[in-house]
């Protein structure tokens, strides 16, 4: 809350040359000690797996999205944004055209909203996504939900009870969110050894965010990976 009134009020102070007191702020909203630390949560591949499935069985359209989740690492607010034409069935190499998300700041946040980015996806997500898809036009949301609307720009408001269910039936901390499939995704191709550059531009952030957020999942296995070198 405080870095969104910050940014706020910085922004009016750039519309309005008579704001002259932006050290009001700057020390006033200062953030607490540590208060910037990733709460990051990360799942093992076999409780994403166990995610997905139990999201499948729970209601079909919430697991298609769940498993586009977990094999992109994508936002849900990005993924709730693919249109039909941005699955490119190919019979070997699909790919999603994955929307970008406005985070960043600047003055180009609706702009980055138009632009999209290539991340290849599994066969078998691509053949649920074209089936999931038939007869829609290209310009139709790609996923959708159970009664055939949209999930909306805040899909959290409509999924956040079944997340909930999901949670507790794989017998994971309540406080996990459906973001802990984007926060895996982003260490398992980090403990793969994908270079950082490629997982940063494959979810759509930046090596800095990545080197300041999931280096340590690294650390934490580094006598892992160092033994297989």
């Amino acid at each position: 809350l405080g870095r969104c009134l910050c940014a706020a009020l910085e922004q009016a102070a750039q519309h309005d040359k008579r704001i002259q007191n932006r050290e009001a702020w700057e020390l006033g909203l200062a953030v607490l000690p540590d208060a910037q630390e990733a709460r990051n949560v990360i799942i093992s591949d076999e409780k994403v797996r166990e995610f997905v499935a139990i999201a499948y069985g729970l209601d079909h359209q919430f697991g298609l999205l769940t498993d586009t989740l977990a094999i992109t690492g994508a936002r849900p607010s990005q993924a709730v944004r693919l249109r039909v034409e941005d699955l490119h069935d190919h019979p070997v190499r699909p790919k999603l055209m994955m929307p970008k998300s406005a985070k960043g700041g600047g003055r180009n946040r609706s702009q980055k909203t138009t632009e999209r980015y290539s991340v290849p996806i599994t066969v078998q997500l691509a053949a649920k996504l074209k089936e999931a898809a038939r007869g829609r036009a290209d310009d139709a949301p790609l996923l959708m939900q159970s009664d055939g609307s949209p999930w909306d720009k805040n899909p959290g408001q409509n999924y956040h009870r079944l997340v909930d269910k999901v949670v507790a039936t794989i017998g994971l901390d309540p406080a996990v969110s459906i973001y802990a499939l984007r926060h895996s995704s982003i260490v398992r191709m980090l403990l793969r050894n994908v270079p950082i550059r490629l997982v940063a531009s494959l979810h759509n952030t930046s090596v800095t965010m990545i080197e300041k957020h999931y280096s340590k999942h690294i650390t934490e296995h580094s006598d892992d990976i160092s033994r297989t070198v």
